[in-house]
């Protein structure tokens, strides 16, 4: 089959390998038919985010069931899928407690398209065919309403938008929230989209972007043009903040503008290998920080749920139809949310 495999910044090549095939009975085969461009993989594309490779490339996929173990008692080939980019069993006690970034059953940070973190080559979603090694566990059927290019996003960066005010709303139900954009840059405008369906007050977005600061509006939010440096501070403080920016000063802006027993997430740990966070601030106000993976499989159901409720609609934040085939060349694309479809 062919495969997109990534050589190095700006380098990727299309490589004739061996075709998954079913090996044991909790398998699936799925074809991926749309691809969405996760933020990161813009780095790695472009070098920002280091990687080596080769490696397959490619990890937010919505496609079709080709073939099913023996085991597999929810799928069947010809069901339209997303196949959640994290592996995951479903029944360790990580994934039963809703952990699916944190699986037991594999080795940590397996994935498919980033083989470089867990030491595993899983495949990936740039590829004529992925296997699905837990299918009834990652596999989530497509719903009627929603079109390819919105689900491959739900394997992935809406989830990770949606889950960074989920839980901070159900503690302060109709707040004020800011989203603090950048570099993760689908992923803040879909933590904005996922605010409004949910009912918050009113969605702030901070941004030095002019493009991104424009989609946050269309979207329904109020935009501040903002450039993140040291000590650059907030005219207000919020209950809920995202940190979805990834550049230096953007996560103190960030904290700094959490109001007392507030709840500041951030949706990435940055291009650096450290940061500096202001601790003693924060003990003083009392400021809960998350910095974690998104658990792609364990969010997903809600995140479907407020899509059929709440007209969260993830397709509105795709931002350019690229054809599958053109993958290579169009990778380091800056368009904020391309989809790559067969």
């Amino acid at each position: 089959m062919q495969q997109l495999t990534f050589i190095g910044p700006e380098k990727f090549e299309w490589r004739e390998v061996a075709g998954p095939a079913i090996s044991e009975g909790k398998q699936a085969i799925v074809k991926p038919l749309a691809v969405t461009r996760c933020d990161l993989d813009l780095y790695i594309a472009t070098g920002l985010f280091p990687m080596e490779g080769p490696f397959a490339f490619g990890h937010e996929i919505a496609g079709v069931v080709t073939d099913v173990g023996d085991s597999v008692n929810n799928f069947t080939p010809g069901d339209r899928v997303i196949v959640p980019f994290q592996i995951n069993c479903g029944s360790c006690d990580m994934c039963l407690k809703g952990f699916s970034n944190a699986c037991m059953s594999v080795p940590a940070f397996s994935a498919y398209g980033l083989a470089p973190s867990s030491g595993t080559d899983w495949g990936g979603g740039f590829s004529d065919f992925v296997k699905i090694p837990f299918a009834d566990a990652m596999l989530k059927k497509i719903p009627d309403h929603i079109n390819l290019p919105a689900a491959a996003a739900l394997s992935d960066n809406a989830v990770d938008g949606f889950r960074t005010v989920k839980d901070a709303l159900t503690q302060y139900p109709g707040a004020d929230i800011l989203v603090v954009g950048g570099l993760a840059q689908s992923v803040g405008l879909f933590a904005v989209q996922a605010a409004i369906a949910l009912g918050t007050g009113r969605v702030v977005y901070a941004d030095y972007d002019d493009t991104r600061l424009a989609a946050a509006k269309g979207l329904g939010a109020q935009v501040r043009k903002t450039v993140f440096k040291d000590g650059t501070m907030s005219p207000e403080q919020f209950s809920v903040v995202v940190e979805a920016s990834g550049v230096p000063g953007a996560l103190q802006f960030a904290l700094h503008s959490t109001r007392p027993c507030g709840v500041c997430t951030s949706v990435s740990a940055g291009m650096e290998s450290e940061a500096t966070i202001p601790l003693r601030a924060m003990y003083m106000k009392g400021i809960t920080y998350n910095v974690s993976r998104v658990h792609a499989r364990g969010t997903l159901d809600d995140a479907l749920e407020c899509h059929r409720c709440h007209q969260l609609k993830p397709e509105a934040i795709i931002s350019k139809t690229i054809n599958f085939d053109d993958a290579a060349e169009a990778m380091t694309d800056p368009t904020i949310k391309p989809v790559f479809v067969r």
